[in-house]
């Protein structure tokens, strides 16, 4: 065999880092070495994988080709270097953010408790970033609030979340039954384009609403929270995320004649990829 394990991290290094200098210091290579061995996969591929822009190495066309299947070569190999150690070993997940910050942690430390030795790496991002996480195997799997229908991909359900609409107690709109008119025409507070909670909002809530009057667009289910607490509008995100500024009155739910907001959240894995034990362990606990 032509190409060698170690020119596969060294690629996979450069492309993260966008410099061979930076890219030998994570793999413990000289920068004369890493190139070297960039030099032979690429002489052995028949093909340049990256394009030099100024000082920075860029992925080309081949080079994005390859680094999934870069990735998931070296995973295969670690999970081999691991195989019979009873402890070590390496879990790589990814999270939406709501999941992530709210549903996630209770998961993660009784894992740890169970496997300490085992080293945890959490990716979060918006529902469109981790299932492109997911096809460039950055992560062995995530959890998402979005559905995916991508045919590389394995698609599960996890469990029900329910969504709620909630407003500052000083809110023109708090503490009467709404009509879907008053509600459409407040000023509503939304996760960005890509979320998977901004998706399932609009999925369940337009089907019973005139229009949404969409006032601002936020990245993080954090700054929706305290933009509503402090009256700029209204909002709908999981119960998870309010719970407790509901009961400690803070926020309150909004009443209106809407049926239950109720969305599944799905575990996404590539369709190929065989489960480490680690991450079969994870995955019974959940």
């Amino acid at each position: 065999m032509r190409i060698t394990l170690r020119e596969m991290e060294v690629f996979a290094a450069i492309a993260t880092e966008g410099s061979v200098t930076r890219a030998a210091a994570g793999v413990a290579l000289t920068q004369s070495a890493a190139s070297q061995a960039l030099d032979k996969l690429e002489a052995s591929l028949g093909m340049r994988l990256f394009d030099r822009v100024g000082r920075r190495l860029v992925l080309n066309e081949h080079g994005r080709v390859l680094l999934p299947r870069a990735r998931a070569l070296l995973d295969s190999a670690h999970d081999v270097e691991t195989l019979f150690l009873s402890d070590a070993g390496w879990l790589k997940l990814g999270a939406s953010t709501t999941i992530a910050n709210y549903l996630m942690p209770a998961h993660l430390a009784a894992f740890r408790r169970d496997y300490p030795a085992v080293q945890l790496e959490m990716k979060v991002a918006n529902t469109r970033d981790i299932i492109a996480a997911v096809l460039g195997f950055e992560v062995d799997c995530a959890f998402v609030e979005g559905p995916c229908h991508h045919p590389e991909l394995l698609v599960l359900p996890w469990r029900e979340d329910e969504l709620v609409i909630f407003a500052s107690p000083a809110h023109a709109l708090a503490g009467r039954s709404l009509t879907p008119a008053e509600l459409a025409g407040a000023a509503w507070i939304l996760r960005e384009a890509g979320s998977g909670t901004r998706e399932e909002v609009e999925r369940l809530l337009l089907p019973h609403l005139p229009g949404l009057n969409l006032e601002m667009e936020l990245g993080d289910s954090e700054a929706i929270k305290r933009s509503v607490a402090a009256g700029l509008g209204i909002s709908c995100l999981s119960r998870e995320v309010v719970n407790e500024w509901l009961a400690d009155g803070r926020l309150v739910e909004l009443s209106a004649p809407l049926p239950r907001l109720v969305r599944s959240l799905w575990q996404v894995q590539q369709r190929e990829r065989i489960a480490a034990r680690h991450l079969q362990a994870f995955l019974q606990r959940l």
